[in-house]
Formats: C-alpha cells, structure tokens, sequence
C-alpha cells in the first residue's frame, strides 16, 4: 500500500465477492474489508480510497491490472462515464445472480426475521431499450474525463456545452449523449436534432452555476405501442424562439403524440409545482398492461419499465391472493396503476397517495377502464385510515403497499400493525429499508412468500415482491 499526503492507494486488490448497491469487496492482508465501485469479482485492481474506518473502507478503481473471467465488454459507448448502466461489463445472468444474493443478503441480516425460501429472481425479458421515460439535460458545461484533463497538463479547458446526462456527483456538468440504449426511437433523433438546431440558433444552455442560459431540459416518455411524448423546459419565455424550436421537432420528429413546454425560473428542476403547456397533441399518451389503460400526462408517476410492470404486477395480484369478495387497500398508489391491476379480483380498491395530482390520474385510468369499483383519496395513509373511514368503506382484507426507496414512515407501519389486515403486500425498490419494515411488522406478521424481480438490468437497482400473513 502507498501513500501520498492524505490519499491512500492499495497497489494490488483482488475483488473476490459481491457486496450490494453495485459495490463488491476485497480483502487486505490484515482482513480489511474494501467497497469497490465498478469492479467485478475475481478482478484484481488498484484502488484510491475516498473512506477509511477501523474495519472497512471505499475506494475506487483507478486501474484494472488483471480482469475478471467473467468481464464482459460493454455495449455503450458511454460506459463508465454517464453513470448509468453501470453493470454492462457483467453477463446478464450474473447480474440476476447477485441481485438475488443482494435480495437475500439484506433480507436475512437486515430484517433478522423468519424466512421462507426466496424465489427465483424474474429476469428481464428486454435487456436494452426498456424504459418508457428519460430525462436529458442541457448544459452549459460539458463534463471532462480525467484523461482530458491529464491530456491538458494544466492547461485551462475550452468551455463548451452539452447535452445529456448529469455526470455522477457533479450538478453542473453534463455528459453529452450521442446513443442511449435504454429508450426506443425516437429518442437518439431527438438528442440530435436538438443539438443540431439549438447549435444552429445559436441557443444558450443552462448553466447550473450562475442560472443563466435558456434551454434547460427534455423529457421523452414513450409507450409500447410507441406513442410519444415530449416536454421541453425554458428558463423563461421567449415566445418567437420557443416556437421555432418546437415546429422544429414536429417537423422533424415523426409521430409525436404530445409536444409541451414548461418554463422553469427556479434554481432546482423539479417540475412538480410548474405548469406544463400543451403546445401539440392531446396533451398525454396512454399506456396498457395486459389489457388496462392508463393515461401518463407529463407529470404522471408511472413505472419506468413497462414490460416488466406486468410481470411485477402478476406477482403482486398473485400474492394477493383474491377472489373476488375483497377490499382491498392500495397504499402509495401514485395514478393507481397496481390497484387498476387487481380491479377485476377483488370487491373495491382503496387507493390513497399523499399527492393529490396522481389521485386525479388515478381517478381518470378507473374511469378509463370503466371500473366502478375503485376509489382514490389524497392524503396521509394514517390520518385517512380512522374508525369512521372504515365504518364507510370497509376494513381491508388485503394491503398492498409500495413505497419509496425509504420505505415506509414507522407511523404508517405502526397504523398497519393497528389494522390487521389477514395480508400485506410490500413492494419494495429497495430490499433495505423493506427488511427493516419487515422487522417492525413482525410483531404480528409472518413473511409467507418472497418474490425479487429485476426492473431495470445493466444497474444494480431491484424490486422485492412481500406476502405477509397476520399471525
């Protein structure tokens, strides 16, 4: 091991297994655990270490001295450096391998709770081009690698500006996107045209340090049947250049179902609390699982991975178990697109979710589905759940809750604890958190199935599938 100042390399690192989040470990000779990023077992590395305690610390590559049997050579040419994708040098089948360990590893020594047996993982059937919405950003700063910056030998770097994705860590630089591989068409054809014409015009992008420039963002959502919707945030108005920009991309984008804009002043760019303006089209694009529609408007919470939507949801209505004489409760049911699911195997949905936007799509997909049999209410799941809503609604048979990546508030758990429902459905993003959940209900459930299914394949992101049972 050398050092220099405060850096601390490890000169030679063998990675020799999977850890979770992406990260894998290796061993130094006094039995040091190390957390590597971007490495794959049987590597053999140098790694800079940005974190050093007692026991364990993290670090990054900084040179591949001897690759792993079972790298693989990626398919982007972006890769290792958007951020995206990160797992493209591993075989699809291995990633399965070690999101199911990661599933099983964080369940076990998390959760500390009885187990049954955990379930194959369900792979993905679409490996690439699997998403239905992306998000790019303009930039007046265009991420430099490193070995630009070595290449510069100091020398200051021309600025120049970019189109595409945040570079990990950094908010202001952007690394411009020539191929994505995770959206179908249109999507690589509009990232060129926009570069083309904005370059043409002469059109300044944003700049994250002192919130000037004019172009800001583009959002692509797109369906399975390859209706297409595109949103376009301005910094502000400027009403004769928006709309050259706009009739460009109709004219030179084919099919677009739905054209917006939004203007964003702010310093952040969430469009949550902003309007979006239809400009073309009928101002959303609709999408189906299995055979249920649902209306995606610009602001629309939907899952990002259509086709496998389904196969989570068949689990998640598997689980539930329904025949037909069931309440059911949706809980964090965004535009109620798992409750709609599970509509025709059950007696009534109660669907609540604490933003009032996704409880009004909600109501227009049940009503789109011609379903009368569902209702959606906006607010805190354990203010809504009293006495009184259940004299008038019905105490649930079954609970299907799906929370954030932070799992669910220790009050909303301690409110299923007081409702007893005969069983929960927990959909999880992330088996962390839902392990910790599972430890707080076990004072009265009982984990009956586990299912993990894979949403999103080349990251190191999992959805988990929950039957609990009231003991």
């Amino acid at each position: 091991m050398s050092r220099k100042k405060k850096n601390v390399v490890i000169d030679r690192l063998e990675i020799n297994a999977y850890a979770a989040e992406g990260k894998s470990i290796g061993h130094l000779e006094d039995g040091k655990v190390v957390f590597v990023e971007n490495v794959v077992p049987g590597d053999v590395v140098q790694v800079r270490l940005s974190k050093s305690k007692k026991s364990w610390a993290e670090g990054r590559m900084t040179a591949l001295l001897a690759p792993s049997p079972l790298r693989i050579t990626p398919f982007c040419q972006h890769f290792g450096i958007c951020g995206g994708c990160k797992w493209q040098m591993l075989p699809y089948a291995q990633q399965l391998i070690y999101k199911q360990q990661q599933v099983a590893d964080q369940l076990h020594r998390i959760g500390q709770v009885s187990l049954p047996e955990i379930q194959p993982i369900l792979g993905s059937e679409k490996e690439t081009l699997y998403r239905n919405k992306l998000e790019f950003t303009f930039s007046s700063q265009r991420y430099r690698t490193h070995e630009e910056i070595i290449a510069a030998n100091g020398a200051p770097l021309p600025q120049e500006k970019a189109l595409g994705f945040h570079a990990p860590g950094l908010f202001d630089k952007v690394v411009p996107i020539e191929q994505c591989h995770l959206q179908e068409v249109p999507t690589n054809q509009l990232l060129q045209v926009l570069r083309d014409f904005s370059t043409q015009k002469g059109y300044e992008y944003y700049d994250y340090r002192t919130q000037k420039g004019w172009l800001r963002n583009v959002v692509l959502r797109r369906s399975k049947a390859g209706e297409v919707l595109i949103n376009l945030v301005f910094k502000e108005e400027n009403k004769s250049e928006r709309e050259a920009i706009l009739n460009h991309l109709l004219a030179s984008i084919p099919g677009i179902t739905s054209l917006h804009y939004t203007i964003n002043g702010k310093v952040n760019d969430s469009l949550h609390d902003l309007e979006v303006i239809t400009y073309y089209g009928k101002g959303y694009i609709e999408e189906t699982l299995e055979h249920f529609r649902y209306k995606i408007s610009p602001k629309s919470f939907f899952q990002t991975n259509s086709y496998q939507a389904e196969v989570l949801y068949r689990v998640t209505r598997e689980f539930a178990g329904l025949t037909g004489s069931e309440v059911l409760y949706d809980l964090y049911c965004g535009t109620g697109s798992i409750g709609i699911f599970c509509s025709q195997q059950a007696k009534k949905i109660i669907g609540i979710e604490a933003i009032p936007e996704a409880i009004e799509d909600a109501k227009v997909n049940a009503a789109m589905n011609g379903l009368n049999n569902c209702s959606f209410y906006a607010g805190d799941v354990s203010q809504i759940c009293t006495d009184d809503f259940f004299a008038a609604h019905g105490k649930p048979d079954v609970i299907i809750t799906d929370p954030p990546r932070a799992g669910m508030h220790e009050k909303l758990v301690q409110q299923l604890l007081k409702m007893e429902a005969p069983k929960i459905v927990y959909v999880s993003c992330n088996p962390a958190t839902q392990a910790r959940d599972l430890q707080l209900l076990d004072a009265k459930y009982q984990v009956a199935r586990i299912q993990p299914v894979d949403m999103f394949p080349h990251t190191h992101h999992i959805e988990n599938v929950v039957l609990l049972q009231l003991r």
